[in-house]
């Protein structure tokens, strides 16, 4: 095969390379009760990954509330203490560590959710296959992997033109809410979302701190570490 097709295999329609991946699956303690959850519950609460199927937010939330995507929600605390606080908006997390996914499952049946659904998938996959342009309403991303190296940049999640599908598939109107305790991966996100297509600062510069995001542990540590938290509010034009 020569190096045109394999170009054209590696690049995928929506414009970013689908080998290049935001994450990686990292070994991490899978307690009883999380292992549990996550394989007694995600066939209650979770949707499978279809490339062929459009989600249709209407039926798999059974009402015609705002949508809201967070990627990658770590632990769930804050996406389960967030969606308690607003039961007229439905959340859909997207996240691919099993802990993470078990532990949200649990505080989702402890507190009586009834407006969250979990994929477990790679979300750029499922943004660019399942979800329908000008289909939602927010994209919430606290805490992604800033990849500091270099030559990791390429990996990180708010840059072009990943954060031109985000864009593609807000309302107008709608916001992305990007949280991050890296001040040059802030400073880097800043200026992606600035030159993204559809997307404007809601703010001069970095945004002020949103009091409904409840504080996480891994924030506390970033705290604790003296390293500042930035916010980034962009809405759809």
């Amino acid at each position: 095969m020569d190096s045109e097709s394999n170009k054209n295999d590696e690049v995928a329609a929506n414009g970013f390379r689908r080998e290049v991946r935001t994450f990686v699956l990292r070994a991490g303690h899978f307690t009883n009760a999380e292992r549990k959850d996550y394989e007694e519950l995600l066939p209650v609460w979770g949707i499978g990954y279809d490339k062929d199927s459009v989600l249709d937010f209407r039926k798999v939330f059974g009402n015609d509330n705002p949508v809201v995507i967070e990627i990658g929600f770590g632990m769930g605390r804050a996406t389960a203490i967030i969606a308690e606080n607003n039961p007229d908006i439905n959340y859909l997390g997207i996240e691919v560590h099993k802990p993470g996914i078990g532990k949200l499952l649990g505080e989702i049946r402890e507190r009586n959710l009834k407006n969250i659904r979990i994929i477990a998938h790679d979300a750029m996959e499922v943004i660019s296959d399942m979800v329908a342009d000008g289909s939602v309403d927010a994209f919430h991303i606290f805490f992604a992997d800033p990849w500091p190296k270099k030559r990791h940049h390429k990996r990180r999640l708010v840059q072009r033109p990943r954060t031109e599908l985000l864009s593609r598939k807000m309302k107008s109107g709608g916001y992305l809410y990007f949280v991050t305790d890296w001040l040059p991966y802030a400073e880097f996100a800043l200026e992606e979302l600035s030159l993204t297509d559809g997307l404007r600062n809601k703010f001069d510069g970095f945004a002020p701190h949103q009091e409904w995001r409840p504080e996480t542990r891994f924030e506390q540590k970033g705290v604790d570490a003296n390293r500042v938290i930035s916010e980034l509010m962009f809405e759809r034009r």
